[in-house]
């Protein structure tokens, strides 16, 4: 059995592929390794291939080409229950007719040896660990979804399993206790040190829970590194997009010699920066990314850019401003106490150090270093 001794496992994809019966390519080519210990979150949008590559993990879909290794360990051929793996799924999967203590029994003793006093005993361990102790004899219909959430992730943590694989855990509860299960969930994971792999549609989950993220689309590792490497640093547009609320904004702009101009924009860039994007450029057409809480409002004729006021939206401690930036929105986070008039003209500004350059074509982006920094200097964390 993969992962008998109960501790951590790394976990190595060598070129995974996952073809469906009627040709749909599900995951394509993935490679990847998630260190022993790790909490990793796999985003991207529905249909991005996010729970295929989990269930290939877990045993529930076959590998069509590549290889997933726990350990060392070709997972081909192992059946589910020898992985090593224990799951918790977006429904919890919880045994209406049995009560809080038999779900959480239930696997260890299809799986292990133990006797009816060990397991009780690991049992009840665990439920103190997930403050769930006076539910035991309750059954599923008698609790909340959060506490049918821990019930689900205790019935996890008692088989000790040397992987977690969690498919949006999270997604039937409200935002309040979402917010709450989060915190314990990242608490928890770091007392056991069990490598997690966590999937989720929600990129907040993913910036604040995860040691590193993959970013998938269309079945396609877009980046995989940590939130701030993928937040201030995405390797593409498409990542630069998807990552971020309110999202990035992009605009189309030409080097003119070293300032670039379009879209009302006039911005200089070092030279040598110049230089480099000319020379690694694909089109004359560029993409220029710059995220909402980048952008200063300033007086109109100063900055950038001049843009005129179309909505003001109060998101408590600050303001979202979407602005009019010859014809295309221009959305810019702001403190609560910046609240220009709604057809109001302002200034736009922003530096060269905040900004990113994509390749119209490819996606790439240019200004990162091939050791995978910002070409100029070095980004603060967003606030």
């Amino acid at each position: 059995m993969i992962g008998s001794d109960g501790s951590a496992a790394d976990i190595e994809f060598d070129g995974v592929r996952k073809v469906y019966d009627g040709g749909e390519v599900a995951v394509e080519g993935f490679d990847a390794t998630v260190e022993d210990g790790e909490f990793v979150t796999i985003v991207g949008p529905s249909g991005s291939g996010k729970s295929t590559l989990l269930r290939m993990i877990a045993g529930l879909e076959e590998i069509t080409d590549g290889d997933i290794r726990i350990d060392g360990e070709s997972v081909r051929g192992v059946a589910p229950q020898r992985r090593g793996i224990a799951m918790v799924f977006q429904e919890y999967a919880l045994y209406p007719h049995m009560t809080v203590r038999k779900n959480m029994a239930y696997g260890l003793k299809l799986t292990t040896d133990l006797s009816a006093d060990e397991i009780d005993e690991r049992v009840e361990e665990t439920a103190a660990m997930m403050g769930i102790e006076d539910l035991l004899d309750d059954k599923p219909a008698q609790l909340s979804g959060g506490q049918q959430q821990r019930v689900a992730t205790g019935r996890a943590i008692v088989r000790d399993p040397q992987i977690f694989l969690m498919d949006e855990p999270l997604s039937n509860l409200d935002a309040k206790l979402k917010v709450h299960m989060r915190t314990e969930l990242q608490r928890l994971q770091e007392d056991l040190g069990t490598t997690t792999i966590y999937v989720t549609h929600d990129q907040e989950e993913a910036l604040t829970m995860s040691d590193r993220i993959v970013v998938l689309n269309e079945g396609e590792l877009q980046q995989f590194g940590t939130p701030e490497d993928i937040y201030e640093r995405p390797a593409n547009e498409f990542v630069a997009d998807f990552i971020g609320s309110p999202a990035m904004n992009f605009f189309d702009v030409e080097l003119d010699g070293a300032t670039l101009t379009g879209e009302g924009i006039a911005l200089d860039v070092p030279g040598g920066v110049a230089d480099r994007v000319r020379s690694e450029a694909s089109a004359s057409t560029l993409r220029l990314g710059i995220r909402p809480e980048d952008i200063d409002v300033v007086d109109p004729g100063d900055g950038v850019a001049t843009a005129t006021v179309d909505v003001v939206e109060n998101a408590g401690s600050d303001n979202y401003l979407y602005l009019d930036l010859a014809g295309a929105e221009c959305r810019v986070r702001v403190p609560s106490g910046v609240k220009p008039a709604l057809d109001a003209e302002v200034g736009v500004d922003f530096a060269a150090s905040d900004i990113h350059l994509f390749d119209d074509a490819t996606g790439h982006n240019l200004l990162l270093t091939d050791d995978g920094r910002h070409l100029v200097g070095e980004r603060e964390q967003p606030a």
